[in-house]
């Protein structure tokens, strides 16, 4: 069977010795052959991240050369509305070109990263030290939530627990770096803080609760499950990596060309995200999307199930979740956007079923989540709200 690692595959089977893999931030084995530059291999358009760019560089364009100011607030009409489209588009780009500039940067250099290094930080799968960890890999490793389900997947086989799984693949999909800088441009530092402490608590919660539930039998043990080898010393290992890296130009550049060559995964999304958001603006008026998506019961419920319905990569909903924010005055809304739309993704919980052959083990990922999110929202709301 042949695999791609710039689609939705089996991962590799792990081997001793690695390189780094060229859509995802891991490694592939080394007999593997390279995956994103096959000669033989026809690469398909993606028509969702030219098709996104076609609608938003035009929006842009005509903001930027004043052919859409004057009407600002007219939501009536195709002008009225193409005035209020281009100016979202062009206020959202605006604000958060810079995330995307370091975000890029990012994921080059992260790509660079061994996949066994993600493992050897894990620690021993069922303690509360290796959820800590897992949730921590999770936060800081930079990939789209799509990305993290070959990664996470991946690590479940080589012997995480199940806990530790959903830890890293809940704690994982908005709150990478890249996507981090771009919530601060949204939403400003506090705000985008107070996200990322609180998804860690829920994906601490939720792998802690998980592996209470394989503990008492509920859920199943990972079949996979194995100590870490004995004598694997991350940081001495990281070192001689380090000695043995040459840190030049034509690494930087190499960092530069990986960072744009990954990233389309991740632009797609935000691109299509952008373009969502910017059409909301133009075709809701604030007063009506503060009433719908308001720091309310109703309004959180509406998000809960908006979030449910609308297939967006959580890189995507982030622009979404601070209009939430912003525009709704509702953060618990526009967390829960962010959060819910992880925990009820039917590819997250297609996959992880997959992994673990059990639909009980995959359904427990939103019943685990989602009563947390809800709670958290709700509190953030009636905090906002005084």
């Amino acid at each position: 069977m042949s695999s791609s690692c710039c689609g939705h595959t089996p991962p590799p089977p792990p081997e001793p010795e690695s390189r780094p893999s060229c859509c995802g931030g891991g490694s592939t084995p080394e007999p593997a052959p390279s995956c994103c530059g096959a000669p033989a291999a026809k690469r398909r358009i993606d028509w969702l991240l030219w098709g996104s760019a076609a609608l938003l560089l035009p929006a842009y364009l005509w903001h930027a050369l004043g052919s859409g100011s004057g009407t600002g607030h007219v939501h009536g009409g195709a002008g009225g509305w193409l005035t209020m489209f281009s100016g979202g588009a062009f206020e959202l780009l605006n604000r958060m070109w810079w995330g995307l500039l370091a975000g890029i940067v990012a994921v080059g250099l992260i790509a660079r990263v061994p996949r066994e290094f993600v493992l050897g930080v894990l620690g021993q799968g069922g303690s509360f030290t290796g959820l800590l960890r897992a949730t921590a890999a999770g936060t800081l490793l930079d990939l789209c939530s799509h990305g993290i389900l070959l990664v996470g997947t991946q690590l479940y086989r080589r012997g995480a627990s199940l806990g530790q799984t959903v830890a890293f693949l809940i704690a994982s999909p908005w709150n990478s770096l890249s996507l981090t800088l771009i919530l601060i441009s949204l939403i400003g530092l506090g705000w985008t803080l107070a996200f990322v402490g609180l998804s860690m608590v829920v994906a601490l919660l939720g792998g802690w609760l998980m592996e209470r539930f394989v503990a008492s039998g509920v859920l199943p043990e990972n079949p996979h499950r194995i100590d870490l080898p004995e004598g694997f010393r991350f940081f001495p290992e990281a070192r001689r990596r380090l000695r043995e890296t040459r840190f030049d130009g034509a690494f930087f550049l190499g960092v530069l060309r990986q960072g744009f060559a990954e990233s389309g995964m991740i632009l797609r999304w935000i691109f299509f995200g952008t373009v969502l958001a910017a059409a909301i603006r133009a075709s809701v008026p604030e007063t009506a999307f503060a009433a719908w998506f308001g720091p309310t019961l109703a309004g959180l419920g509406l998000t809960l199930v908006a979030t449910t319905i609308i297939e967006v990569c959580s890189e995507g909903s982030s622009p979404i979740a601070a209009d939430l924010l912003t525009r709704g005055a509702a953060p618990g809304n526009g967390f829960a956007f962010l959060m819910a739309g992880v925990a009820t993704d039917y590819t997250e919980i297609l996959s992880l079923r997959e992994t673990t052959r059990s639909w009980k083990a995959a359904l427990f990922l939103p019943l685990v989540t989602v009563p947390q999110v809800l709670v958290i929202g709700w509190l953030l709301n009636r905090g906002w709200g005084g």
